[in-house]
Parts: C-alpha cells; structure tokens; sequence
C-alpha cells in the first residue's frame, strides 16, 4: 500500500508543478519570451529544423503528442499558426519560447525528488521527467528554428527604402 502511495503523490506532484508552471507561463508578459536566451537560441546544428526531422522523424510524429497551450484562459495553442502574417508567425516564436521554457522547468522539478526521496527514485523521477518533456522541447525548437528560416526569408526580400530608391554610393546592409 506504501508503494500506491508513494505513486499517487508523485504522480500528484508532476501534474501539480506541470498546471502552476503552465499557468506562470501563460500569465507571465510576452516580453519574456520575445528574444531567445542561452538556453532557447537556436544552435547552428539544428538548421531550419532539419536535425529534428532528418535524425528524429519529427514531422511524422509531433501532431500525435497533446498540445495544452490555451488550456489557460488567455493561453495560446501552437495546434495552428492562425495566419500567414509576419505578427503572426513572431508570435508564434514567442509561444515556442514559452512552451520550452515550461518544458524546461518541468524537467528541472525532476531534480527536486532527490530533496525527498532515496537516490533511486530521485534518479528516476529525473528520468521521468526528461523522458516525458524533451519531446515537447524538440517540437518547439523544431518549429522555431522553421520559423525563424521564413521569417528571414522575409526580412531578407522585404524592401527598404534604401531598395526602393535605387542605387546608393553607399553599400545597403540588411
């Protein structure tokens, strides 16, 4: 009976630091979650997304995995782009950023068994917890590092005044 125990309050604790770090998240300003940090950046290896797809197969498989962003009223959920518009998709990064952040701390909660458990289960709550959260971080950083590709694209091609005039003495730089 100590064991169904022990499993109902770590199951407990997961689904009530995943809710509140949700929540945070979700409440927390979109300013947040504009810029990449150390840990968001996207890494050179991940080009446009393509590492996730060529080595993980992420395209076939992240629709089937469950996507809780607008579970929170004024939440939004990364299910759908909603629109072809540049505000849209930066929007959508800053969502990516949000999502992995919240990964990134549910995965970091792992550690915290070991404050209260034996070594054995600290370890495999923190494999638990990677186990069950880094597929989420791929999607995001997957989808980002796509995004981020086209909104490039876009910045590369949009005119500047510099463009629209003509020709300068002076070389344009972008």
């Amino acid at each position: 009976m100590e064991v169904l125990h022990r499993v109902l309050a770590f199951s407990a604790s997961w689904m009530i630091f995943g809710v509140v770090s949700g929540y945070i998240a979700t409440h927390l300003s979109d300013r947040w979650f504009e810029r990449d940090t150390r840990l968001t950046r996207l890494r050179r290896f991940e080009h446009r997304g393509r590492w996730y797809d060529r080595r993980l197969g992420v395209r076939r498989w992240k629709d089937r995995v469950p996507e809780a962003g607008d579970f929170f009223a004024g939440g939004r959920s990364k299910a759908r782009l909603g629109g072809g518009s540049t505000a849209t998709l930066v929007a959508f990064c800053t969502e990516t950023r949000r999502a992995e952040w919240v990964h990134w701390a549910n995965v970091g909660f792992g550690w915290t068994f070991f404050l209260w458990n034996e070594w054995t289960v600290g370890l495999a709550m923190v494999l638990f917890g990677t186990v069950v959260h880094v597929p989420f971080i791929i999607i995001q950083r997957y989808n980002r590092a796509r995004l981020a590709h086209l909104l490039s694209r876009r910045e590369a091609t949009t005119p500047t005044p510099a463009r629209e005039t003509g020709p300068t003495t002076a070389p344009v730089t972008p």
